[in-house]
């Protein structure tokens, strides 16, 4: 159900790839403590040039890893936010390893609905524009875990509220489904 409501331009991320631009809307009262991990760490410019170092067709698109591999993080771990997030396409997410306080800087976007990750992974955003854009970034190979041997990379991420001009042009939020599980 579309909304006229505008973003919340401090929750809200811009994305840039090569194809255009995808807008994340942020959840703060679901994953407080992550969404202004990820707002610091845009703000110092950490995700730019970063590559989608795992893509899986029809699963996510993971990136946030300075080394680019899946092994690298900002050095900043943080406790689990698990909440009723959905994990729809569209949904963001954080990665971890097998510990549950383990997440850091890398993220993924639901490309296929992954109704399995609910509630084992901070959901902290969904995308309200450009998912075409998550579309195109390029697969990697299913037999090596979805690792991508010419990987797409971030080029620039910002918070809304910091992007000149931006509070004279609000977004519409259509977000495809609700954040939160009504079951």
């Amino acid at each position: 159900m579309p909304s006229n409501e505008p973003l919340d331009l401090e929750n809200t991320l811009y994305l840039d790839l090569e194809y255009g631009r995808v807008v994340i809307k942020m959840h703060p009262e679901l994953a407080p403590k992550h969404v202004a991990r990820i707002k610091e760490l845009t703000r110092q410019g950490f995700y730019d040039g970063i590559v989608f170092h795992r893509v899986i067709d029809d699963f996510m698109a993971q990136t946030g890893d300075p080394k680019g591999n899946g092994t690298g993080g900002s050095g900043t771990n943080l406790p689990a936010e698990f909440n009723d997030g959905l994990h729809v396409r569209g949904a963001v997410s954080m990665a971890r390893s097998t510990n549950i306080n383990s997440a850091d800087s890398q993220f993924f976007i639901v490309i296929g609905d992954s109704s399995f990750l609910d509630g084992q992974y901070t959901y902290w955003g969904e995308v309200v524009s450009g998912m075409e854009f998550v579309d195109r970034i390029r697969k990697g190979d299913p037999n090596e875990n979805g690792s991508v041997p010419y990987p797409d990379r971030i080029v620039q991420m910002q918070v809304a509220a910091d992007v000149k001009g931006s509070a004279s042009k609000p977004v519409a939020v259509a977000p495809a489904k609700p954040a939160s599980n009504t079951n």
